[in-house]
């Protein structure tokens, strides 16, 4: 067990301006920056803060349970730790370490392709959940050995990325002339491969494996249904952060369409900005089965390591229970819609850091505005 209660973070917020201060600038741009305009990420945090919440009160909530199923487990919290490929940025041993943080806690792990580590040694974490997410670099048989290696170093799910067939241009990074190592050794063939990854694909996969097939990057009511015309198991709804295309639609926008159409054939899983328990307790009220996190878990990540990680899913699970027990609810099939409003006004200007009000991000020295 690490001493996560010793790292002395006491809010979420005190994770962010910690990584500041460990990271390089091309490093922090990286984590916290989109593509082009910014757009789609800024929509991400908008989305979430356009739902209010509908309390009710005079409710026995003395026992909450803020734990939820997934892949056949109960697990701490409805959280998936996002894959993200430049892990060993934030901390030496990178996927290592955040798998053996969210075994430590209690929530599943997807672990990306594009990281320093090997698949096999990151699955050796003793007692998680793992998932292995793909990014498509080869041909079918390339794709297969992948798959293959997975099964056979103990994953209980495999993903697919399917929304960077073509690679964003995210100007924080190109400004700053930060070639990214996980990124330079990508040939101009291994992008093609990604780029005509297609529904026949899937169909091979549900045809050849039994593994719990995920697709990371729907964004569409009709990509959604055609998930589940292909037996796709876990439906994750995902713009990637706002990185890839520019002026889309925030992950919450998207959501009650993908589940109006999924109607309890697939799991389906969210991400897009989510940095506060009201936000998980928000997607969940609309009918999401869990929530992934990325940034979050980098800044703590990059803070205090495994420690780090474990105390913010620590502080997380603290926020969600508190928002449900004022909500006036113990368990999450009790949340639905009529405890949400729609087209609540924001309150501050959407940014990566807007949840966090107690960041100076007027000072130059913050970043990430």
């Amino acid at each position: 067990m690490t001493s996560e209660l010793d790292t002395g973070f006491l809010t979420l917020h005190e994770f962010v301006k910690a990584a500041k201060m460990k990271l390089t600038p091309m490093v922090w741009d990286y984590l916290v920056g989109a593509t082009e305009t910014e757009t789609t990420m800024r929509r991400n945090r908008l989305a979430l803060d356009s739902l209010a919440l509908r309390p009710r009160v005079l409710r026995d909530v003395s026992k909450i349970d803020s734990g939820a199923m997934f892949l056949g487990k109960k697990r701490r919290l409805p959280v998936i730790l996002a894959p993200v490929g430049s892990l060993e940025s934030f901390d030496p041993l990178g996927g290592r370490t955040v798998a053996k943080a969210a075994a430590e806690f209690g929530v599943p792990v997807m672990l990306s392709s594009v990281t320093k580590m090997d698949m096999e040694q990151i699955s050796e974490a003793p007692g998680g959940t793992h998932i292995y997410q793909l990014y498509v670099r080869g041909d079918q048989a390339w794709v297969d050995a992948r798959i293959d290696r997975a099964i056979a170093a103990g994953y209980n799910g495999f993903a697919v990325t399917v929304d960077t067939a073509v690679y964003s241009r995210r100007e924080r990074d190109i400004a700053k002339r930060f070639v990214k190592p996980w990124r330079a050794a990508v040939s101009g063939m291994e992008q093609v491969y990604q780029a005509s990854y297609s529904w026949k694909d899937v169909e091979h996969f549900k045809k050849k494996y039994k593994i719990p097939f995920t697709l990371k990057g729907i964004g569409t009511a009709e990509d959604a249904r055609l998930a589940i015309e292909h037996g796709v198991d876990v439906i994750y709804v995902s713009n990637h952060g706002g990185r890839q295309l520019d002026h889309g639609r925030g992950s919450l926008d998207v959501l009650s369409e993908v589940l109006d159409v999924v109607a309890g054939k697939a799991t389906v899983i969210v991400d897009g900005g989510i940095s506060r328990g009201t936000d998980i307790v928000k997607a969940m009220a609309l009918g999401a089965d869990g929530v992934g996190i990325g940034r979050l878990y980098c800044y703590a990540l990059a803070a205090a390591g495994q420690a780090g990680v474990v105390r913010l899913l620590t502080l997380l699970e603290e926020e969600v229970r508190s928002a449900m027990g004022l909500l006036g609810v113990t368990s999450y099939d009790q949340l639905d819609k009529s405890y949400l409003y729609k087209g609540a006004p924001s309150v501050a200007e959407p940014r990566v850091h807007s949840a966090f009000p107690l960041l100076n991000l007027d000072d130059p020295g913050y970043g990430g505005r």
